[in-house]
C-alpha cells in the first residue's frame, strides 16, 4: 500500500512551501487509496514551539489536508513527534557506530567554519574529510569521556556513484567524494534531519517520499544511511520550486505569507486548496476551477512539472472570487458578517440595518469580490456617510448648475416614492421621469452622491436597500458642495 507523509518542523508559521508539499502527498496517496502520515520534527528544541504546532494542525484541517496518522489521530506507528523517538534514533546510531559506518568527530564549530571558510575561498566544494574517521571505537569512546560531547559523522564510502530515480525529473546520480564526512547527530539523544528522517521513514513503512527540489541535494546522503542500515529504499519524488511572478525564490514581497493570513485575509479554503494543488502539478487541458474529489482523482505525479511553478497572487485572486460567486447567499452571509463587524468595530444586531438588508448589500457585492476581507471596504457606504469628492459627481461636461439640477430632479423623486421600495419599482420610476434624455447626467450623479464611489453597484439596487431619509440626506450633502 502506498503510504505517504509530511513532516514540517513547528519552528515558523505554515507557509505555502509546506503546505504544497502536505498536499500533494495527501493528493497522492489518496489517488492510490493509500494512507497519509503527519509527523512533527520537533528535535530542534530551541526553536520549535506549541503554538506553531498547533497552527499546524489547524491549518490543515482548514484546507482540508486530513491525515489519517499523526500527533492528535495516532496510528500503528506512533508516537508521531521526534522527541518521543529518542530511543529509536539511539539504537540505529549504536548500530552504525558498531558497524564502522559512523564515527565520533571532535573539531570545534570554530574549526569547522574556518574549514568551510577557506574551502570556499579556494573555490573548492566545502566538504569536509574528517580526519577522525579512521579512530578506532574505543580510542574514540576515550576522547568522548574527555572532552563530553562529539558529533556523530557517517563515514561515508569514496569513489561510490549514487543514483536514483526520481519520479518527476527521472535518474539522478552523485558521487560520493562530493558528500563529505556529513553529520547525523549531536551525540546519541540528538539526532539531525538526515538521519532521523531517514529512521522515521522506514519505522513508519513509508513508500514514497514527495518534496521539493531543495532537498535533492539531501537524497543522496539518506540513500548511504538506508544501504548502510539495510533499509528498503522509498522511492522519491521532488516538487519544482514556487517562484513569484519575477520568477525568482518565493518570499514576501511577492505576497507571500502564512496560511493563517491568508484565512485571515478571505481566501475560502476550496479556493486555496485548488489553487495551491495547481502549483506544479496539471490535470492537462485548461480547467483550472476543480472540486477537492476531481483533483484526487486525476492527480499524478507524471503530470507534475520540472520547472518553477509561479505563485500568482491575480490568479488566486480571481480562483477565490470564482469561488465566492459559488456560494449561496446564505453561506457568504455567514463568512462575511464577521468581517464587518472587524471593519466597522459594531455588531450586526446592533446596528440600524436589519439581517435581511444585510444578505442584500452581500448579494450585491458578491460579483465584484475577490476576498472576504473586501466586503467592509466595498460596502462601507451602507454603514458610513460617504467622503465627497467634487470632481467625482461630474458626468461628462456637464455644468455646476446641470449637476445641481439633476440632483433635483433625483431628490424630488425619492421624497415622493413610498420606502420601503423594491430595485424594480424604483428603476421604473427613475426611467419614466428620464424618458429620452441621457440616463447618465442623472444616474452618475444620482449614485456618487450615495456611494462617494467612482465603482460601485447601481443607484437603483442601493435604494432598494438604504432608509428613505438617508438616502435624502446624502443627497442634499452632495449638492451643496456644489454651491
Amino acid at each position: 500500500m502506498v503510504r505517504t507523509r509530511i513532516a514540517p518542523s513547528p519552528t515558523g508559521s505554515l507557509h505555502v512551501g509546506t503546505l504544497r508539499a502536505a498536499l500533494f502527498n495527501y493528493l497522492f496517496a489518496k489517488s492510490q487509496g493509500g494512507s497519509f502520515a503527519l509527523r512533527i520534527e520537533d528535535t530542534d528544541i530551541e526553536r520549535s514551539d506549541k503554538k506553531f504546532e498547533k497552527e499546524i494542525f489547524q491549518g490543515f484541517s482548514w484546507l482540508g489536508i486530513i491525515a489519517d496518522e499523526g500527533p492528535l489521530e495516532g496510528g500503528p506507528f506512533a508516537p508521531y513527534r521526534q522527541t518521543e523517538r529518542i530511543g529509536t534514533y539511539s539504537k540505529y546510531l549504536e548500530l552504525l557506530l558498531s558497524q564502522g559506518n559512523a564515527f565520533y568527530c571532535f573539531h570545534s564549530e570554530e574549526n569547522l567554519e574556518r574549514e568551510r571558510k577557506e574551502l570556499m575561498a579556494a573555490k573548492r566544494p566545502p566538504i569536509h574529510a574528517c580526519e577522525y574517521r579512521s579512530m578506532e571505537r574505543a580510542e574514540a569512546e576515550m576522547l568522548l569521556e574527555t572532552k563530553g560531547a562529539a558529533i556523530i559523522r557517517f563515514k561515508t564510502p569514496l569513489g561510490k556513484i549514487i543514483t536514483f530515480t526520481d519520479l518527476v525529473r527521472g535518474e539522478i546520480s552523485f558521487e560520493s567524494d562530493l558528500l563529505g564526512d556529513f553529520s547525523l547527530a549531536k551525540g546519541l539523544t540528538a539526532p539531525l534531519y538526515n538521519f532521523a528522517v531517514v529512521v522515521d521513514d522506514y519505522e513508519m513503512q513509508i513508500t514514497h517520499v514527495i518534496r521539493g527540489e531543495d532537498h535533492i541535494p539531501n537524497t543522496p546522503k539518506q540513500i548511504l544511511i538506508i544501504e548502510a542500515l539495510g533499509f528498503l529504499r522509498p522511492q522519491y519524488a521532488h516538487l519544482p520550486l514556487i517562484l513569484g511572478s519575477d520568477r525568482s525564490k518565493l518570499s514576501k514581497r511577492h505576497g507571500a505569507t502564512s496560511i493563517d493570513e491568508y484565512r485571515k485575509e478571505g481566501y475560502l479554503s476550496d479556493a486555496l486548496f485548488n489553487f495551491i494543488a495547481l502549483l506544479g502539478w496539471s490535470p492537462g487541458g485548461d480547467r483550472e476551477i476543480m472540486t477537492k474529489e476531481e483533483i484526487i482523482k486525476e492527480f499524478s505525479l507524471e503530470r507534475v512539472q520540472k520547472s518553477g511553478a509561479i505563485f500568482d497572487v491575480a490568479k488566486l485572486d480571481w480562483m477565490n472570487g470564482e469561488y465566492i460567486r459559488k456560494k449561496s447567499l446564505v453561506e457568504l452571509a455567514r463568512l462575511c458578517i464577521p468581517y464587518i463587524e472587524d471593519f466597522f468595530k459594531f455588531k450586526i444586531k446592533n446596528s440600524k440595518l436589519k439581517i435581511g438588508d444585510i444578505k442584500k448589500i452581500i448579494a450585491l457585492e458578491q460579483p465584484r469580490l475577490k476576498k472576504l476581507s473586501e466586503i467592509g471596504d466595498r460596502a462601507d457606504f451602507f454603514f458610513r456617510e460617504p467622503v465627497y469628492e467634487k470632481e467625482l459627481l461630474q458626468w461628462k461636461s456637464m455644468r455646476t448648475d446641470e449637476l445641481s439640477q439633476s440632483l433635483d430632479k433625483s431628490y424630488d423623486l425619492i421624497f415622493n416614492i413610498e420606502f420601503p421600495v423594491s430595485k424594480e419599482a424604483v428603476e421604473k420610476a427613475f426611467f419614466e421621469m428620464i424618458g429620452t434624455g441621457d440616463k447618465g447626467s442623472i444616474l452618475w450623479p444620482l449614485r456618487v452622491a450615495l456611494t462617494g464611489k467612482k465603482a460601485s453597484p447601481g443607484p437603483f439596487e442601493i435604494l432598494s436597500i438604504l432608509p428613505k431619509e438617508v438616502a435624502l440626506k446624502r443627497i442634499a450633502a452632495a449638492k451643496g458642495l456644489l454651491a
